[in-house]
């Protein structure tokens, strides 16, 4: 499965125009709810301050950043987990993915419809997390279900029931009722890889993103404070962007976004972080390869391998494995060349069981 950000929230919060923006694809974006049936998905580039630098020091042919893959997923309304707006559907979309950025609408605006009326940002987040609680906790229940009556089947011809499996789902369910997500229970390895056959949708990593008005960029009003002190509470990210404002700088050019991004003060877009986010929650790190035909920014999973990190150019790399050659990217920086690395004892020879850091820089003997 690749890297997979699933964008998620009520209908017409701003999640289509947010992906376009995000992604430059025309997914559709229109004032009325369920106007995105199916998934959209578009990959987008990990701006990486590291990888430009590396770019002005070697000046290669070729620059190829990380890449993350994201779905925009149809909006969930009340009652999706009973199938109302196509709700099983959605949530099957949800399913898939590796971790969520739940965008909160954080602005009113008679002209844009609200599937409730009026938005309320706080209002809004409860309909879409309860809906996807009441979807685990189904799953959870059919689960129970089906142990329970192999327990008595079991029971019936003198075997063991599988009581320990059984009390991890039914801890799993009483804290999902208790109206909080699976990802704040603490479970030990053994239960979680339990718990992971369900792929439960309040287990997955999520961060969420404030849509606002773009005059409110610089001062936020109270939906987002609200909304901010919640996500304090559950020890999770918030990220203010304005979808609209995010859209219309992806249809500029580097420069003319460059331009207008000083002119507000912003150094580093929504999107930016929306995207480092995603990456950092899917526990990736980044290695370079660099030299005068391509400089190459690698996602990785932390604590990969020497060898599995060279499967990732190309599984020649891995079967054929050697030794790694690797110095830091900030060993480069610092001392300016590759050779001056090397003078100065930060070169290294690594065999397939190193574990890769993130910023390394590497280059791999291989046989075939």
């Amino acid at each position: 499965m690749g890297l997979e950000l699933g964008i998620v929230g009520l209908p017409n919060v701003g999640k289509s125009t947010l992906f376009r923006a995000l992604t430059r694809i025309e997914a559709e974006a229109a004032n009325y709810p369920f106007c995105t049936i199916e998934p959209n998905v578009g990959i987008v580039p990990v701006r990486d301050e590291r990888l430009q630098k590396l770019n002005e020091l070697i000046q290669p042919q070729k620059c190829v950043p990380a890449t993350l893959k994201v779905v925009d997923i149809a909006g969930l309304v009340k009652g999706a987990s009973e199938g109302e707006g196509l709700g099983n559907q959605f949530l099957s979309h949800i399913r898939q993915v590796q971790a969520i950025a739940h965008v909160v609408r954080c602005f009113e605006d008679e002209n844009i419809a609200h599937v409730t009326g009026s938005p309320s940002a706080l209002d809004d987040l409860e309909i879409v997390e309860t809906e996807l609680i009441l979807a685990d906790l189904a799953q959870i229940e059919r689960k129970l279900e089906r142990l329970n009556k192999q327990m008595k089947g079991k029971s019936a011809k003198g075997g063991q029931a599988g009581i320990d499996e059984t009390a991890v789902f039914q801890k799993m369910h009483d804290y999902l009722a208790s109206g909080k997500m699976a990802r704040s229970l603490e479970l030990n390895e053994d239960e979680e890889k339990i718990i992971s056959e369900l792929q439960l949708l309040t287990a997955k990593p999520f961060f969420y993103v404030a849509n606002l008005a773009e005059a409110e960029l610089e001062k936020p009003g109270p939906q987002f404070r609200a909304l901010e002190k919640y996500a304090c509470e559950q020890e999770k990210t918030v990220i203010p962007v304005s979808a609209k404002l995010e859209a219309e700088l992806s249809e500029m050019d580097e420069e003319e976004s460059r331009e207008f991004l000083e002119e507000l003060g912003i150094e580093q877009t929504g999107l930016d972080q929306v995207i480092l986010r995603g990456y950092e929650l899917l526990n990736q790190i980044t290695y370079f390869t660099a030299g005068t035909p391509e400089v190459r920014a690698w996602e990785i999973q932390e604590g990969t391998g020497a060898s599995s990190a060279a499967g990732k150019i190309h599984t020649d790399f891995e079967k054929g494995f050697i030794r790694a050659e690797v110095y830091h990217y900030s060993d480069l920086i610092s001392l300016g060349t590759e050779n001056a690395v090397k003078e100065a004892g930060k070169f290294r020879l690594e065999g397939r069981e190193y574990t890769v850091q993130d910023g390394d820089i590497m280059h791999f003997r291989f046989n075939v």
